[in-house]
């Protein structure tokens, strides 16, 4: 606890050298950039103040696009009010809940946040996104370990399907979705979303959310926020830490900690190969951006990033690449 105190205050402290805020001009070439590679909005807002919000292609303030796996960040923050009402620890044992992984040598031994940071073990199981999926949480509990767990950085809804499973077992009356728009989704302004359920009434966790760049904006200012409404400050710094399988990840966001000497590379790139041919070892999304970068990834480059530092939220979204985080970055912060 004492390391997630330090760590959250080291990562919302301010650096005085950029107290005079974005260069206009740069914020203009950033948004020029975007519309250029297949943007449909952009949005940037430093100290409260809106800096530009444009809308190429007919688009307009009201448009709501698919943020696709940035829907993942939402049932992670649902997952830290979980903990602090305690409902559940995030280091609980998998097993203590679900019955049939107490035998299995391997899955008697996964935790809740190994579920949330996809290092659990589970194969991805994309075929879990399917429309019209019959159980996906069934299903999800019935997949093999392929991996120890805590070793090897597994992208995909599997985990987070056993998750959802967890939390409705620990809820007893409320159904997940429900705690999500009570615990969550109000606090932020926001009304229920998409959910893309299955034949058994089970959401997909790992995308859906179809939102405005104002409503996903809402993330980022709750994240300078520290929290505030709905977790404590040091409950919300667990999303910056990393897991020891990948640095770059954890409860359904990226950060830059391995700036300015970490690998520069894309991410959804890297996310397409074989869970066991990724590398994420000093991964980072921009060696030129502050190291407390923070960011929402979901496929196509919808983007939503967060830099304390300059209390800045920027929301970027798209229709399909290709795209530069770090280019992108860059012209952003003038560098």
């Amino acid at each position: 606890m004492k390391f997630l105190l330090l760590f959250g205050c080291l990562f919302f402290a301010a650096p005085p050298a950029h107290a005079a805020g974005l260069d206009p001009a740069a914020v203009r070439k950033a948004a020029k950039y975007s519309a250029a590679h297949h943007g449909l909005s952009f949005l940037a807002i430093e100290k409260g103040k809106t800096l530009l919000e444009q809308y190429p292609d007919g688009a307009d303030e009201k448009t709501a696009s698919k943020i696709y796996s940035g829907t993942k960040a939402f049932w992670n923050l649902a997952a830290l009010a979980a903990a602090e009402d305690g409902i559940l620890g995030l280091d609980d044992r998998v097993a203590e809940t679900i019955a049939s992984w107490r035998s299995n040598p391997r899955k008697s031994r996964v935790t809740i946040r190994q579920l949330l940071d996809f290092s659990c073990g589970l194969p991805p199981g994309f075929s879990l996104q399917q429309n019209d999926f019959g159980d996906r949480d069934e299903a999800a509990l019935r997949l093999p370990i392929v991996a120890e767990p805590g070793k090897a950085f597994i992208y995909g809804p599997s985990a987070l399907q056993v998750f959802h499973q967890i939390l409705k077992e620990k809820l007893h009356r409320e159904s997940p979705t429900r705690y999500l728009e009570r615990r969550v989704l109000r606090r932020l302004g926001l009304g229920p979303q998409r959910y893309l359920n299955d034949r058994a009434s089970n959401p997909l966790l790992a995308a859906g959310f179809t939102l405005t760049a104002r409503q996903w904006a809402k993330m980022g200012e709750l994240v300078l926020a520290r929290g505030k409404s709905i977790v404590r400050p040091e409950t919300l710094a667990q999303s910056w830490r990393g897991s020891p399988a990948n640095r770059a990840f954890s409860l359904g966001w990226w950060n830059n900690r391995a700036a300015p000497g970490g690998r520069e590379f894309d991410f959804e790139a890297m996310l397409q190969l074989k869970w066991s041919r990724q590398e994420w070892a000093d991964a980072c999304l921009c060696r030129e951006a502050p190291s407390d970068l923070v960011a929402c990834i979901g496929s196509g480059y919808q983007r939503l990033y967060v830099i304390p530092s300059l209390d800045l939220v920027v929301v970027r979204q798209g229709a399909g690449g290709p795209f530069s985080d770090a280019n992108f970055l860059r012209l952003l912060l003038g560098k």
